[in-house]
């Protein structure tokens, strides 16, 4: 009877070692992707080193909160994302907008288009588009762009794909 009762008892702390080490490594697991998630949504922008002739184009990965405002370089776009019922410029815009300024400076315009989610009204969301298309215009005015090199283009759709926070965006190109 004593050899099964060690039997037992090593089988127990058999299970609950496995068991600790299981939820060790879930927790472990949980607290990696989280730490990974937000060093890439938090992470200082590339656009700094961003230049207008011939150097790759900056790319951040995106996870946005419905209270988060981003800007981001993408293949040459700059993409301002904004905040739920915002229209508040991310920081980091004048460094994402150098290479559109030196552009427009040298002879290109710039084109801004505002997008909007599908939440709440639609005229409401239309006009939200609007006002932050108006203040990635300023900001380039700001920065030295004559106001008539900005154009401000009302894209033929102007509610967007993907999620409601990547959807939320006013994004600004180079033109010739």
């Amino acid at each position: 009877m004593s050899l099964n009762r060690s039997d037992d008892d090593s089988q127990e702390r058999f299970a609950l070692g496995f068991l600790f080490a299981l939820i060790a490594l879930v927790v472990s697991t949980v607290v990696g992707v989280v730490v990974y998630q937000r060093g890439i949504a938090h992470a200082p922008a590339e656009q700094a080193g961003f230049a207008a002739a011939g150097a790759a184009d900056a790319v951040q990965l995106l996870e946005l909160a419905a209270d988060e405002s981003r800007v981001v370089v993408e293949d040459g776009v700059v993409k301002f994302y904004f905040a739920t019922g915002k229209a508040d410029l991310a920081q980091g815009g004048n460094e994402a907008l150098a290479a559109i300024v030196e552009g427009v400076q040298a002879g290109g315009s710039a084109q801004v288009s505002g997008f909007h989610d599908a939440t709440g009204d639609a005229a409401r969301n239309e006009e939200l588009a609007k006002q932050r298309a108006i203040a990635v215009r300023d900001a380039l005015v700001a920065l030295g762009v004559a106001e008539d090199r900005v154009v401000l283009q009302k894209p033929e759709q102007t509610l967007a794909d993907g999620s409601n926070a990547e959807a939320r965006r006013v994004e600004v190109l180079l033109l010739p």
